[in-house]
């Protein structure tokens, strides 16, 4: 930080802290309008059931926030998924893989939320075909809505709202019980889900998603993607509520005098990219165990099922109090991933098959929902 920004920065806490008109200005750093999509999903009324469950499905988890999904309800009782292409991450997602799970997410999601007042929903998944290589705006699925009382609740909806990504730091002296964690691995339907909370394996596992998180953000077109995805203040993830946002007040404060940019975030001489890797670094290393996904194949169906369950993993974390946080650096499939993706396939699945989900566990601080686009913005009426 050079002396300039800092005395800048210095010199605007006094005012923050002094100012009345500054501390409501910082009480005001929330981006309300990107997260009433939450609150929306609560309170939602619609009378149509594809709505209703539509609201919450565009909360599911999804790699770098991308939220690629485009719903169209124009045929009374169905709804058809279709993937946006130009949400894709070529560069560390290069077959669409993790977006096409992020895309079974929200079908889940849309499922359980439908069940929820009763009404079933049938699934034709990529009916157009499946294409290995890349995702196409061909049809993903058609979901279609059955009568009332064609379908039970899931007691895991209950956790739907509170269900995060937790991206902060973990608390190493809390153990996880094992018996915790497999509770969280029986609510995989379909997918064979495993994990370990024993010591050798929680450092083991630290230090491989460590070396691969450093490789994603050393490779300059991978690193790359992320910094163009970065939302950095109110105003700008208000402007575009997707990618991977920094809100509240220090980073508004931050980003208002200079101090925080995108140059800066990219640039590995600055101190915010330095203090932006060891904040990142504070994550793997402070996992408390660790869960994970193995499929037989690497289908388009299997990765939307891996999707389905993934979520599922994710809300009986939730109704456990455990935190939980993808780490995919490993299992991505460009160039320079290869040696750690071999690794991490060696240690995970060394009967065959693909990781298709990492995650660490462990006990974490309350984190807000991340922002979304309102559910208009993606239903094609």
């Amino acid at each position: 930080m050079k002396r300039r920004q800092f005395l800048a920065l210095a010199g605007g806490g006094v005012v923050l802290a002094a100012g009345g008109g500054a501390a409501a200005w910082l009480t005001t750093r929330t981006p309300e309008r990107a997260l009433a999509p939450w609150k929306a999903a609560a309170e939602s009324e619609y009378a149509d059931a594809r709505l209703h469950a539509l609201s919450y499905a565009i909360l599911a988890p999804n790699p770098h926030n991308r939220q690629p999904w485009i719903a169209d309800v124009r045929t009374p009782g169905e709804v058809t998924l279709r993937v946006d292409t130009g949400r894709m991450l070529p560069h560390t997602d290069p077959f669409n893989r993790q977006i096409t799970i992020g895309l079974g997410c929200f079908l889940e999601l849309m499922t359980m939320a439908a069940a929820e007042r009763g009404v079933g929903v049938t699934l034709d998944l990529f009916p157009d075909g499946e294409d290995p290589e890349r995702l196409t705006t061909d049809r993903v699925a058609v979901a279609r809505f059955g009568q009332p009382g064609s379908a039970r609740p899931d007691p895991l909806f209950a956790h739907a709202l509170d269900r995060r990504s937790n991206k902060e730091p973990y608390d190493t002296t809390r153990p996880v019980d094992p018996a915790l964690l497999a509770r969280v691995l029986a609510a995989a339907r379909t997918t064979p889900a495993a994990g370990s909370v024993d010591e050798e394996s929680i450092r083991e596992l630290r230090a491989l998603t460590h070396e691969a998180l450093r490789i994603e953000i050393e490779t300059p077109r991978t690193y790359g993607e992320s910094v163009d995805l970065f939302r950095i203040g109110r105003a700008e993830v208000e402007r575009n509520p997707d990618g991977i946002d920094f809100t509240g007040p220090l980073f508004d404060t931050l980003g208002a005098v200079g101090v925080m940019n995108r140059r800066a975030l990219a640039d590995p001489e600055s101190q915010m990219f330095k203090q932006g890797l060891a904040a990142v670094f504070a994550n793997t290393d402070t996992a408390m165990g660790h869960l994970w996904m193995v499929t037989a194949d690497n289908g388009r169906t299997t990765q939307i099922t891996a999707g389905r369950d993934w979520v599922r993993l994710n809300l009986a974390a939730t109704r456990e109090g455990l935190a939980m946080q993808p780490l995919s650096q490993a299992l991505q499939e460009f160039a320079e991933m290869k040696p750690l993706y071999d690794r991490v396939h060696a240690r995970l699945a060394p009967q065959g098959g693909v990781v298709q989900m990492l995650a660490r566990v462990g006990y974490g601080p309350r984190t807000a929902p991340s922002p979304r686009w309102p559910l208009n913005a993606k239903v094609i009426v």
